[in-house]
């Protein structure tokens, strides 16, 4: 997976980029959360691995920009911290939108347990948005099932879905088949 770390302390910057990259990740580090929300919007990735408390823009403001922003596959959230392991603290950063946390000193079988899991998660959210992009549709009358399990025209639910309204008209083909009456030999 390719990740992005947001990081002030240029030495624990540097470890987590080591131990990324044994545990076969390529790592895009940078030095807050405003220089890593930056590249993000160049070239987003999956995973962050964000510090808490840094300049420019802290792990939480850093993981909020993420969450705001919109048409984005999803994207895990870890963030690391040393001071704020107290509840309201958790509590908060779970607000923001932070899916899981890691506690420094970061070692590498704590990184590798994150990542497994972020892997899972993400390839989850794949399939529930293939799942989702799937329309039940009714082979026989046409109608599609809607996420409340009511079964309705296609034309109602684009209309709900989207806002497009449709005009209804006939294609050369079905006006031969179905409105032209055959000639009669006489």
């Amino acid at each position: 997976m390719e990740i992005i770390i947001a990081e002030d302390d240029p030495v624990t910057r540097a470890r987590l980029t080591l131990i990324l990259g044994e545990l076969g990740h390529q790592a895009r580090a940078y030095p807050d959360g405003r220089a890593a929300w930056e590249a993000f919007q160049q070239k987003p990735a999956r995973v962050i691995i964000s510090d808490w408390m840094m300049p420019e823009m802290d792990g939480l403001e850093f993981c909020r920009q993420i969450r705001r922003a919109s048409g984005l596959d999803y994207v895990y959230f870890v963030l690391v911290t040393a001071l704020r392991t107290e509840e309201v603290d958790y509590d908060q950063a779970t607000e923001a939108g932070v899916d899981d946390f890691l506690v420094k000193p970061i070692d590498r079988s704590s990184i590798g347990r994150r990542l497994y899991v972020a892997a899972r998660i993400l390839q989850y959210t794949v399939q529930i948005r293939q799942l989702k992009d799937l329309l039940p549709i009714c082979m026989y009358c046409k109608k599609i099932r809607n996420d409340r399990d009511y079964w309705q025209s296609i034309e109602n639910y684009i209309h709900e879905e989207t806002g497009v309204d449709f005009s209804h008209g006939i294609c050369p083909q079905c006006y031969d088949r179905y409105i032209t009456e055959p000639a009669v030999d006489e």
